[in-house]
């Protein structure tokens, strides 16, 4: 059973991932026609109304940004600050430990609200905080899909993959307002340009078509973001995303059309979600959803993540505030054997050929060669 719902013009940079954007003139907005509402959207956005409109410019941008409310519970104390971006395809650095060299971000800030949101430091360079406004002061680039189509169609673009899902999630709830992925999908189907995507939510299954018409021009996959299935651990890390039960269900339809899906496992926490008995049902529902991929990232705390973090430790887990200082005392990252026990953990050995996790492995290079059908997944850690 699927569950069902309950830049104004300027040059901007994803400068806490050391992004280099792409400039060139911004097009005409366009309108695109609407169409009918996904069963997996989680907030009504046709039926909302504006609740006020302001102006403020945003450092970076040319003009300023209109700013909106929408008059929905989800939506409450949040603002949308619709920007009219120059462009849209961010270079990350060849130093970067990333697994691609492109990427797309249409919305800045995310409303999911995760405890351990590796993106929060890079809402600072809007003059936001990483904590509540990361949450409530959502930027959107609304001629993302017309800026991009612009830059695939120039020659110096060589196709190169393009990973979407990077930094804030493309699907958090206000796409269901806005509809850019629609005409990012579109574009990319066109320039028939390979590309992927990672988010938290079901809703990606609104463009299940355009997927599958990228697939059949170009390399395509998806992976979704599931952390654990425990409710407890879930509502107290990601307050605001939809049920980990329906990430896993979008697993299973996309992989029955035909879409290559994986299941990330990130970040895993040490005494929050990476007890045996929360991990094992996880995999054998990523296996029954017939995931191409699983991989396990453990969290790490980078800038005012680790601050954010670490408060959220104390109020909620304070059983676990010692144990963290010494983890994480040396830096962002966990010392390397327990990200190594992470990685072990997220293996699933009931899986024909073994499901492998994203770090480090002790296993030879022979068994890597014979591990079978499922894609050994490479995820970096973004988390």
């Amino acid at each position: 059973m699927l569950y069902k719902a309950p830049k104004v013009g300027g040059l901007e940079d994803e400068r806490g991932m050391g992004f280099e954007p792409v400039s060139g003139p911004a097009p005409a907005r366009s309108r695109r026609s609407g169409r009918g509402i996904c069963e997996h959207m989680f907030v009504r956005w046709s039926n909302l109304t504006l609740d006020g409109e302001e102006q403020r410019r945003l450092p970076g941008y040319r003009d300023e940004a209109v700013v909106r409310r929408f008059d929905a519970p989800e939506a409450l104390e949040t603002r949308f600050y619709e920007v009219r971006a120059r462009s849209v395809l961010n270079r990350v650095p060849a130093a970067s430990r990333m697994p691609f060299r492109w990427t797309i971000n249409p919305y800045r800030g995310c409303t999911h609200a995760c405890v351990f949101c590796f993106a929060r430091p890079t809402h600072t360079y809007l003059d936001f905080n990483a904590g509540r406004d990361f949450e409530r002061e959502i930027v959107v680039k609304v001629n993302a899909p017309e800026v991009l189509r612009t830059e695939l169609a120039r020659p110096s673009w060589k196709g190169e993959h393009v990973a979407l899902g990077t930094n804030t999630d493309p699907y958090q709830w206000v796409e269901g307002r806005y509809r850019l992925m629609e005409g990012i999908w579109e574009a990319l189907r066109d320039a028939a340009n390979p590309c992927s995507v990672l988010t938290k939510s079901p809703l990606l299954l609104r463009d299940l078509n355009l997927m599958q018409q990228i697939s059949e021009r170009a390399s395509f996959s998806a992976c979704l973001s599931v952390p654990t299935l425990d409710e407890k651990a879930w509502r107290a890390t990601e307050p605001h995303t939809p049920h980990p039960r329906a990430r896993l269900e979008a697993v299973a339809e996309l992989n029955r059309a035909g879409i290559p899906t994986g299941v990330l496992v990130a970040p895993l926490m040490p005494g929050v979600n990476d007890a045996p008995e929360q991990l094992e049902p996880l995999l054998e529902s990523a296996m029954e959803a017939g995931a191409t991929s699983i991989g396990g990232v453990a969290l790490h705390l980078r800038g005012e993540v680790r601050a954010i973090f670490m408060e959220w430790l104390q109020a909620h887990r304070a059983d676990l505030v010692e144990r963290y200082e010494e983890l994480y005392r040396r830096g962002a990252y966990a010392p390397r054997e327990e990200r190594e026990r992470l990685s072990r953990m997220v293996r699933w050995r009931g899986a024909p050929g073994g499901f492998r996790s994203a770090g480090p492995s002790p296993a030879p290079a022979a068994e890597e060669r014979s591990r079978g059908p499922l894609t050994i997944a490479r995820q970096q850690p973004l988390f």
